[in-house]
């Protein structure tokens, strides 16, 4: 943290170059530490790079929606680290859990109507639903398992453009002074990820990314 001349607290975002195979566990401790103290910050997924935070941590998701300019009604996702723990927040069919199970993880992002585990500020207002997903990337699973609970996370693009931002050094030059931490896993897509609404009678393809849609149709 450095001060400005108004003497107000200034964040500097600081970059973490780990490695995309086999995280260093120093480093995703480090992450950890902000993201539990309240901190934003952006990592790798397997699709685009995602903003995180702790999913109690209110002051961070208000600044993940000034960042993004959303509001409440942004359909927000748990980035969770398997199968049984979407279970928690999710309240769904057994035709939708059997088609979460065949595609996790992967570079889905699944709707759901969101159980009494979901903080009411995180539910869609008057749908009451939540977007889980299971990434299959090696940091994104370590964050996990060292947080010990899901992110609510959203993809990282900004007002204004049209792709998701995928240079982490170009993300830390846009964010400084914005989130904490920036962890460089490299280059990633610049494909978001393939949208299923799985809280109808039927599965509905919202959004065609990454991942392929044919079996939801």
């Amino acid at each position: 943290m450095v001060e400005d001349p108004g003497h107000r607290k200034l964040i500097v975002a600081t970059l973490l170059e780990v490695h995309p195979v086999t995280p260093q566990t120093r480093l995703i401790d480090q992450a950890v530490r902000v993201l539990r103290a309240g901190g934003v910050i952006a990592y790798p997924t397997d699709t685009t790079y995602a903003l995180g935070a702790a999913i109690g941590e209110k002051a961070a998701l208000d600044r993940i929606c000034r960042i993004r300019r959303i509001d409440n009604r942004h359909d927000f996702t748990l980035m969770c680290r398997d199968l049984s723990q979407t279970g928690q927040f999710a309240r769904y069919t057994t035709p939708g859990y059997r088609l979460i199970k065949a595609h996790t993880p992967g570079p889905y992002t699944f709707l759901v109507r969101a159980s009494r585990e979901v903080p009411r500020r995180l539910q869609h207002p008057k749908k009451k639903t939540i977007g889980l997903r299971v990434p299959d990337h090696a940091i994104a699973q370590a964050l996990l398992e060292a947080h010990g609970e899901p992110l609510l996370t959203t993809t990282l693009r900004l007002p204004g453009d049209e792709f998701a931002l995928n240079d982490p050094r170009e993300i830390r030059d846009r964010l400084d002074h914005e989130i904490e931490i920036v962890i460089d896993g490299g280059i990633a897509s610049l494909d978001p990820t393939s949208v299923i609404d799985l809280t109808g009678d039927e599965a509905m393809v919202v959004r065609e990314g990454l991942g392929d849609v044919s079996a939801f149709r």
